[in-house]
């Protein structure tokens, strides 16, 4: 059975301009192929490096009842083991081996098979000593683009590759933690058992914990050992004297003496907090960045498509934008042709057409998620699937309810064994209403759990509406009297006070009951009552030229143009073009 391979970059702390360097010389030198090895899926390993900090964890905690020094470093694990936890629960649910392998992959070297985010996030991780901060993480990934560029997905992912490469390290220092308590321990056994002369009934620190520790863990372990060991045996005063002289002449035949073995130890231990102290803290700052932002700083998809010839594309909201990218990476990967190659197609098309009578074809969306795609398509020299319009699916829609309702009808008619010609046309039309809603609900289950759901693109308007797109909310209702009206009105300032923004406009549209006079009483009424109303709230929320509030009175006889104008409009509920014509009309009179 084949082991997964493991990523190991080694490299030394670099500052920010050496490793910009570094990043753009791996770039050039990165052959790529379109899929990762999933023999180089981290997760395994990662469950595995978890398993051995926990072991540590466990260990520490021990170690502290027992009133063993505890490393400094391993102070750090102790007070975070919590986030750790969490952050490798999280890596496991978002990257699955699915996901994994669809990124681009290492084709030849050292790292062949290993997925390009990964090797990427763990060169940054490498040479930064675990220490990630935001503004630097998104120059370095500009300078590895200025070679190679980066696709969507492993810009958005690049936080989960950095998470498991710290993850990865802290491993590395809890294996030697882990080594330098058991030393701890050794020491601890030697000394009872030699200083305080203490039987085994009497031993506190049991010789056969030294089990724990596998060989290929021991190499370079005696500098732990002796540093602790010198320091308990002084401890001990005159008592230890003798020992710690012992030990002294011990180390001075190997060419060393104490004194430097001590130094080292104690500058390795001041390495090793360092490292896990900057990689729990860069865990926490990866969990708290913004990585929109960034992707949209260092995307050069995004970049071409803010260049949108009918700007547009700039002032919509985040889901939509997502929604543009996330097709471009759709037809990228039925393709098989680059994100950027594409979006600049898009752009081209987008160019032509920016004088074209039809506005919507010279933006950017009418090639992604219009009729456009085909035009998109056709540039791309790429054949696609059978492109079923919209009106022939309704048709299939229909059809499909119509013939499957008749066949169950037909089948079930059949079995009642009816001679009769016109009791079975009866009973062939009884059975042919329940069969269409049985089969309307089926195939509307199987479209809802087949078909994916179109999103709307919207524009963003989270700082208020520009004059370009101006809105009047109007309220329809029908109304009698001057009391009705106030109501009415007083609600109308609830719904600006609740929607307070530039370019918003709200009427109150009063239309007349049916009645065969042309005038009534209480038109007079209404018509006056809702002038004071509205005089009276522009006058309250005074804040621009134009009135916020409005008030129309429909009366029964229009000239005929606007009446079949109002009535058109009113009657399909769409309302967006009678808005427009209310904001022309009224917005410059109360």
């Amino acid at each position: 059975m084949k082991t997964n391979k493991v990523l190991k970059v080694n490299g030394i702390a670099l500052d920010k301009k050496q490793l910009c360097n570094h990043l753009e010389k791996i770039a050039s030198g990165h052959n790529l192929v379109n899929k990762s090895d999933k023999q180089t899926y981290p997760i395994p390993h990662l469950k595995e490096s978890f398993n051995v900090i926990k072991e540590v964890y466990n260990l520490l905690n021990e170690h502290l009842k027992l009133g063993i020094g505890i490393h400094p470093a391993g102070e750090w694990l102790l007070d975070n083991l919590y986030i750790i936890e969490e952050t490798v629960k999280q890596i496991e649910k978002e990257l699955t081996l699915k996901k994994y392998i669809n990124f681009v992959g290492i084709a030849n070297g050292e790292y062949k098979g290993f997925a390009r985010i990964y090797v990427l996030a763990s060169n940054i991780v490498a040479f930064t000593d675990n220490k990630i901060e935001r503004r630097d993480l998104e120059d370095y990934l500009k300078s590895y683009q200025e070679n190679k560029t980066l696709s969507m997905e492993e810009i958005w992912n690049i936080g989960l590759f950095l998470e498991i490469a710290i993850i990865e390290n802290i491993r590395e220092v809890c294996e030697k933690i882990y080594i330098s308590q058991i030393e701890k321990y050794k020491a601890e056994n030697i000394v009872e058992r030699l200083v305080e002369n203490k039987t085994k009934q009497e031993q506190i620190f049991k010789r056969n914990t030294f089990k724990k520790v596998e060989k290929n863990l021991l190499n370079d372990t005696q500098y732990s050992f002796i540093e602790y060991m010198s320091y308990i045996l002084k401890r001990y005063g005159k008592k230890g004297y003798s020992y710690l002289k012992a030990l002294e002449e011990t180390i001075e035949l190997t060419g060393s003496n104490v004194s430097d073995i001590i130094k080292k130890e104690h500058f390795d231990i001041a390495v090793r907090k360092v490292t896990i102290g900057n990689s729990i803290t860069s865990i926490k700052k990866i969990q708290r960045i913004n990585f929109l932002e960034i992707f949209e700083n260092v995307n050069g998809v995004e970049e071409l498509l803010k260049k949108d010839p009918s700007n547009v594309y700039s002032k919509m909201d985040s889901k939509s934008k997502e929604y543009y990218r996330n097709k471009i990476k759709e037809i990228s990967k039925k393709t098989k042709i680059s994100e950027i190659y594409i979006t600049r197609k898009i752009l081209d098309l987008a160019n032509k057409n920016e004088n074209n009578k039809e506005e919507k074809k010279s933006h950017i969306g009418y090639y992604l998620i219009d009729e456009g795609i085909l035009e998109l398509y056709k540039e791309l020299k790429y054949k696609p699937k059978i492109n079923i319009k919209t009106k022939a699916k309704i048709k299939i829609y229909i059809i499909s309810i119509i013939l499957f309702s008749i066949i169950i009808s037909f089948f079930m008619s059949v079995n009642l064994n009816i001679k009769n010609i016109i009791f079975y046309i009866i009973a062939f039309t009884l059975f042919f209403v329940p069969a269409t809603e049985i089969v309307n609900q089926v195939i509307s289950y199987i479209l809802s759990k087949t078909v994916k759901p179109k999103i709307i693109p919207k524009l963003d308007f989270l700082n208020g509406i520009d004059e370009e797109n101006s809105t009047m909310v109007v309220i329809p209702t029908i109304v009698k009297s001057k009391e009705k009206v106030q109501e009415l009105m007083g609600k109308l300032e609830v719904f600006y006070l609740a929607n307070k923004s530039e370019n918003l406009y709200f009427c109150l549209l009063g239309d007349c009951s049916e009645s065969e006079n042309e005038e009534e009483d209480f038109d007079k009424e209404v018509i006056e009552e809702g002038k004071k109303q509205v005089e009276i709230l522009n006058q309250k929320y005074l804040n621009k030229k134009i009135p916020t509030f409005n008030f129309i009175y429909r009366k029964r006889i229009f000239n005929e143009k606007e009446e079949s104008y109002l009535g058109w409009e009113r009657k399909r509920g769409m309302l967006s073009q009678f808005n427009e014509y209310l904001l022309r009309k009224y917005k410059n009179t109360i």
